[in-house]
């Protein structure tokens, strides 16, 4: 296989073939530079040497009734994990105020729960306003499944982007979560798309799932056009029903970044929660098919601090994205 002209093709837009999808994701180790050069010729077309850095912050913790596997607020995890109410304005704006002096040009604001009820959506959107009265920082959310109606409340407020990842293939879905469907989620997509909002959707990698349902996601996301794409991989959290799940290599997840790139060209695409633990020292090479990262910590799990990212992304000749989209 010649990695190069599965570049080629992606950048002509074309869809590559599940048989060169799958030689992606099964390159042996020795052919990984080859993947790697093929896949950032893809990413340098569309977004240079630039890195996007995101800040997430945790607005509510724990009290969710969804049953995720993998998630340690769920309702099936005895995680020992704080649990705590919609945090005060104050917090969220200092935040804010923090995710900016980490060079981040987004602040993601994340609930746990179902989805938000109409009183959560107008403390956010009130919160959101104060947010960029103060501060020059694109906002986030991710909330839970949502309505059309509640996502044109949050643009109007002044949110760009609502986060709603689909996690895994439709036909994997079933073995991660039985409290919501695979459908309730591209509803919520569909929903903000509707709104006039950037989508954000990705999944999680290392679940238990197959290389075809990483094949159907990765194009599932492309189906649907979203805008901006995490790749997460999973950090098995002890007293979660997934604590012993752990097949990922930190080439796998390489690779898996490869395939995402070269399937969704022009999208930005993030290395997200669990790079720290998967990808271990091969952390940098990441950004060769990615172009966005987390830096201080997920939900309930820490991350790489900002000045180490800095570090990182200058040791490569790359630069921090100070974007405005």
């Amino acid at each position: 296989m010649q990695f190069d002209s599965l570049a080629e093709k992606s950048l002509r837009g074309e869809i590559l073939t599940h048989e060169e999808m799958r030689e992606v994701l099964h390159a042996p180790e020795e052919k990984l530079p080859e993947v790697l050069s093929a896949a950032f010729k893809v990413r340098h077309h569309y977004f240079g040497k630039r890195v996007q850095i995101h800040v997430l912050q945790n607005a509510k913790s724990g009290l969710c009734p969804e049953d995720c596997n993998y998630c340690s607020q769920s309702s099936v995890s005895e995680a020992p994990v704080e649990r705590y109410p919609f945090l005060p304005k104050e917090q969220l704006i200092e935040g804010a105020l923090r995710a900016k002096a980490a060079g981040a040009v987004r602040y993601c604001i994340v609930n746990s729960g179902r989805g938000p009820t109409h009183k959560e959506i107008q403390e956010i959107a009130e919160v959101v306003r104060e947010i960029k009265s103060q501060v020059d920082i694109n906002i986030c959310c991710s909330l839970g499944l949502m309505t059309r109606e509640k996502a044109r409340a949050l643009k109007e407020a002044g949110v760009e982007r609502i986060n709603h990842n689909l996690n895994t293939s439709r036909q994997y879905h079933p073995e991660i979560v039985t409290t919501h469907t695979y459908d309730d989620r591209v509803e919520t997509l569909e929903s903000v798309k509707s709104a006039g909002v950037s989508t954000c959707s990705g999944g999680i990698i290392g679940m238990g799932e197959t290389d075809e349902d990483i094949i159907d996601l990765a194009l599932a996301l492309r189906a649907m056009d979203i805008d901006s794409i995490p790749v997460n991989f999973l950090h098995s959290i002890p007293a979660t029903p997934f604590e012993k799940k752990n097949q990922l290599t930190p080439q796998k997840c390489l690779k898996t970044l490869c395939l995402f790139r070269f399937v969704n060209p022009s999208k930005e695409i993030r290395v997200a929660g669990g790079r720290e633990v998967n990808l271990r020292s091969l952390q940098p090479m990441s950004l060769y098919p990615a172009n966005s990262i987390f830096v201080n910590g997920y939900l309930t799990t820490p991350g790489q601090n900002a000045s180490d990212a800095h570090r990182m992304i200058e040791d490569l000749g790359f630069e921090i994205d100070p974007g405005h989209g």
